[in-house]
């Protein structure tokens, strides 16, 4: 009553929103019967009751805590369903619920989707991968099981001594519960309850199990490269894609960096990036559609048209890259990363032929392009508002063949709805408005009720009586006030008639069932093919993701693995803005530097270098050898954690023993300045230690240090090799230069850096007088350096310009003749210009031209970054614009988000060099009008500096 409503419907922890058009048919509780809503929202609304439809947040609440929720619908007698907006709706990513147990293999994570009906068990972690992934996943309940209260101190007081502490602190202060028995069996219990679900439920197994995928990131390393969003750390996602590029793919390549793939995705995904690179044809837009969300629409039987409609053109995308020869190799490429992401395997030719078979049977049924005869109803006596509001929430879904009778009879009902008005209302309104005064006399008019989809006799300062002998006695006679659902008079102002209720109540009923009937019945066909409709969805992510990564590592320049000139990967090189570096290594790097000489920012680039060429992504070098690292840790600086009751240095030994232990010869180990946060001589006898040890091993990486006395010390190593940041003297002052050199720097330029950092000059100086004070030796013992053999070669990009593929879709009718003609002008002017151009020796060589178009829901090959092109643009009116540019892809973009141009094609040629398109684009203005085509920019005709006409 407080919001004014009749009734109130509480969704619980259905996770769907009716308000887009995605109700809840049944909603499993525990403790509760089945509730159907189709049927309680007929009932009320049937019996005139206006009813609120109240969600609650998706997921579990623990006890005592105050629920989410939210107005999600409203449904009354003029428009009894909110299904099938013509909006869309977010949809939030299911949250897991996690298990944590132990065991001799080490930490074991289970993770159980209630909405996928799928769990995962990842065995063997370490406590530093656990506390990654705990840190990166939301959860709805955390589980702990009760192997880890033991820890190895061989007590049961958990995280007080030694291993265990640094998850006992990621967990602690946080809500979870202790379990026992088998932790895959009694986690499947506990999900089972919590979400009211029968204990014979099943849940597929979708754990990758493999002896050879590297190990998850550990939390430091993910933090100190910016996988995890950390302060003051530059992000290492953010460069990977465009900015255009979020969400799903942003997800998909965030956790392929947290948990890098087996040596066969990663093979396949860096293939499939070189194809990316080489395709000179257009792609497509790669629809990108939440498995979870598609999962629970399919599985509730309330997909609504929007939905189908990116089902549609998920499997369109997959089909038309299987049609196209350059597309279709990449697409078979793709296959093995998406097993990997989703546990499914589905065979090439399964794929192909249920999408086609998917694209098909919702072609049949859902209106995609909109069809005739599906306009909304217009008559002259009723506002437009009503006919918009009662039949935009059906009409355009379904092919009408499907629901003839239906839509007939709304037809019919609307024509006596307006012959009903004709003739119960039009002959008050005449008579009103025969006796309205310029003062303020009676008025009357039809009007749309909204919140009660009714349309009224409406009269200001009106009150029937009988007019003797005047047009419109009779049918004001007729005339009662009008009521709400309760029956309860709406206003002094609202007025009807019988016949006017009765044409009212036959419109409201006429089609919206058999509309939602079809609609749930096309979703329950398509449940069966959910395994299919997963993997494809997840294709077109990864497809979408590497595509947009591809185009980005092009435009910063680099390159596909195979270390040599490696960059920052937060610098972009093709701008100069960064210091290169040659990396040679085979063993250990003892590395020294200057502050400020760059030795973390090393470190992070290697790091990033690495672990994307072990997910068989491109890197920051101009080439590049790194082998398939079965672990990438990096540890930089330490910080007290007085909630734990840490000390720096407690916490930084605490990662150097997860470090060393999890250690390998195939691993790669990166410390930035070992153990500074205690007493110098016993700090540098442990740093000694470690570098032994690493040593030992075999593993490959660099222990950066400020502690000198480390060379001083017998250290017993076979292959580690001194290396340090170059300086220089400029002007009588020592300048670092960034650059990786052979041999030790004892130069750590303190005093310089604390000047520059405004340190009072009073200060720097005393310290300098206390420093010569010091009783220091020169003396050192020089580490035998290894003779470092080193192969590396240029990984070039090869251009192919053979097998141009037809765009998603071609227009029809004028429009494809249209785009011949176009195409046709094109090519030949371009190719005329570029012959004069050659003779005059303006270029180096002659190319044929290759004119190629971009469909509707398509955009450029990442061929195109970086790259000078001209581009015609056919918009809806069939005028053309010209234009060129060094950026097509951020061109596409731009004209598409105007208004009215969100399905424009183009058709591009590559040309050589931006002063070439300069005059291709003043020659096209001019001479396209001169052979009967229309133009938007003429005027950009008259550049004086390009072209003539």
């Amino acid at each position: 009553e407080a919001i004014g409503f009749d009734a109130c419907i509480l969704v619980e922890h259905a996770g769907l929103n009716p308000f887009g058009g995605m109700h809840s048919d049944s909603i499993p509780r525990a403790g509760c019967p089945v509730v159907n809503l189709h049927q309680t929202l007929d009932d009320l609304t049937r019996t005139g009751f206006s009813v609120c439809i109240v969600e609650e947040v998706q997921g579990p609440t623990q006890a005592r805590s105050r629920k989410g929720r939210f107005i999600s619908g409203h449904a009354h007698p003029g428009s009894p369903y909110v299904f099938g907006l013509d909006h869309d709706v977010d949809f939030p990513e299911p949250m897991p619920v996690v298990g944590i147990s132990r065991s001799a293999k080490g930490y074991c994570m289970v993770s159980v989707l209630e909405t996928m009906k799928t769990f995962s068990a990842e065995e063997g972690l370490t406590e530093e991968a656990v506390v990654t992934k705990l840190r990166m996943c939301r959860y709805h309940h955390l589980f702990l099981h009760t192997s880890l209260r033991h820890n190895i101190s061989g007590t049961s007081r958990w995280g007080e001594f030694g291993e265990g502490g640094l998850l006992w602190s990621e967990c602690n202060g946080k809500a979870f519960e202790w379990f026992d028995g088998i932790p895959v069996e009694e986690l499947l219990c506990k999900v089972r309850e919590i979400y009211g679900l029968d204990q014979e439920a099943q849940f597929r197994n979708i754990t990758i199990f493999s002896d050879n995928r590297p190990r998850p990131l550990y939390l430091g390393t993910a933090t100190q490269i910016g996988v995890i969003p950390t302060d003051g750390i530059p992000s290492l996602l953010k460069v990977l894609l465009p900015s255009s590029c979020a969400g799903l793919p942003t997800l998909y390549i965030r956790d392929l960096l947290l948990n890098p793939p087996t040596y066969e995705s990663a093979t396949a995904i860096q293939e499939a990036c070189r194809l990316m690179s080489r395709v000179t044809c257009s792609i497509p837009e790669f629809t990108c559609l939440s498995v979870a969300k598609l999962v629970k629409l399919l599985e509730s039987k309330e997909t609504n048209h929007i939905e189908f409609c990116r089902i549609k053109n998920v499997v369109d995308e997959v089909l038309l890259m299987h049609t196209n020869p350059e597309l279709s190799a990449i697409l078979h490429i793709l296959l093995q990363p998406t097993w990997f992401a989703t546990g499914l395997k589905v065979e090439y030719e399964i794929m192909v032929n249920e999408c086609a078979w998917i694209s098909q049977r919702i072609g049949e049924v859902i209106s995609v392009d909109g069809e005739g005869g599906q306009e909304i109803s217009s008559f002259e006596l009723i506002p437009e508002d009503f006919f918009g509001d009662m039949e935009s929430s059906w009409k355009g879904r379904v092919k009408r063949i499907h629901a003839e009778e239906a839509f007939a009879e709304v037809d019919r009902a609307a024509e006596v709805l307006s012959t009903t008005l004709m003739e119960d209302f039009v002959p008050i309104v005449s008579r009103v408005r025969t006796v309205m005064s310029s003062i303020g006399g009676p008025k009357g008019e039809i009007c749309y009720a909204r919140e009660h989809g009714a349309v009224w006799f409406k009269g200001k300062r009106f009150i029937p009586s009988i007019w003797g002998n005047t047009p419109g006695e009779e049918q004001i006679k007729k005339l009662r006030p009008a009521t709400d659902s309760k029956g309860r008079k709406v206003g002094e102002e609202w007025f009807t008639t019988s016949k006017v209720e009765d044409a009212l109540n036959r419109y409201h009923v006429a089609a919206k069932t058999k509309v939602l009937e079809l609609l749930r019945g096309l979703s329950a066909e398509l449940q069966s093919k959910i395994n299919i409709l997963i993997f494809s969805s997840m294709l077109l992510v990864i497809a979408k993701a590497l595509f947009g990564h591809v185009c980005e590592g092009r435009r910063r320049q680099w390159v596909f693995p195979t270390l040599h000139e490696l960059s920052p990967y937060w610098f972009p090189a093709a701008e100069g803005n960064a210091i290169e570096n040659t990396v040679k290594m085979q063993s250990l790097f003892l590395l020294t530097g200057p502050n400020g000489g760059g030795k973390s920012s090393l470190l992070r680039s290697i790091c990033a270098a690495a672990l994307l060429a072990i997910c068989g992504l491109m890197v920051p070098a101009k080439s590049a050898i790194i082998p398939h690292f079965d672990t990438v840790m990096l540890h930089m600086k330490a910080y007290d954690s007085p909630a734990d009751g840490k000390s720096s240095f407690q916490i930084e030994m605490s990662e150097m023993r997860s470090l060393i232990i999890g250690a390998s010869r195939r691993s790669l180990i990166l410390i930035d300045e070992i153990c500074r946060g205690t007493e110098t001589a016993k700090g540098t006898c442990i740093a000694g230690s470690i570098v032994e040890t690493l040593d030992h091993i075999g593993c490959l990486g660099v222990v950066s240090t400020h502690l000198h006395g480390i060379f001083d010390l017998p250290l017993a190593t076979r292959n580690a090799v001194c290396k340090c940041m170059g300086a220089e003297v400029v002007d009588g002052h020592i300048k670092p230069t960034w650059k990786l050199i052979d041999g030790i720097c004892r130069e750590s330029l303190a005093f310089e850096t604390a000047q520059k950092e405004g340190i009072p000059e009073t200060v720097v100086r005393r310290a300098e007088e206390l420093y010569l004070s010091m009783n220091t030796t020169d003396e050192h013992s020089a580490m035998t350096e290894s003779i470092i053999s080193s192969t590396s070669f240029l990984n070039g990009l090869v251009k192919d310009g053979s097998s141009l593929r037809a765009p998603l879709g071609l227009p029809s009718g004028s429009m494809q003749v249209l785009q011949k003609e176009v195409e046709n002008a094109l090519s030949v002017i371009c190719q005329k210009k570029l012959i004069e151009l050659f003779r005059k020796n303006s270029i180096p060589e002659l190319a044929e031209v290759t004119c190629v178009s971009i469909g509707s829901r398509e955009q450029p090959p990442p061929s195109t970054v970086g790259t000078s092109c001209i581009y015609v643009i056919l918009r809806p009116d069939k005028k053309l614009y010209v234009g060129q540019t060094d950026d097509l892809l951020g061109r596409v973009h731009a004209h598409r988000s105007k208004e009215g141009m969100a399905n424009a094609r183009f058709l591009y040629v590559v040309v050589p060099g931006k002063s070439v398109a300069s005059q291709l684009e003043t020659l096209l203005i001019n001479q396209l009008p001169l052979q009967g085509f229309r133009l938007v920019n003429k005027a950009d005709g008259k550049h004086r500096n390009f072209g003539t006409s």
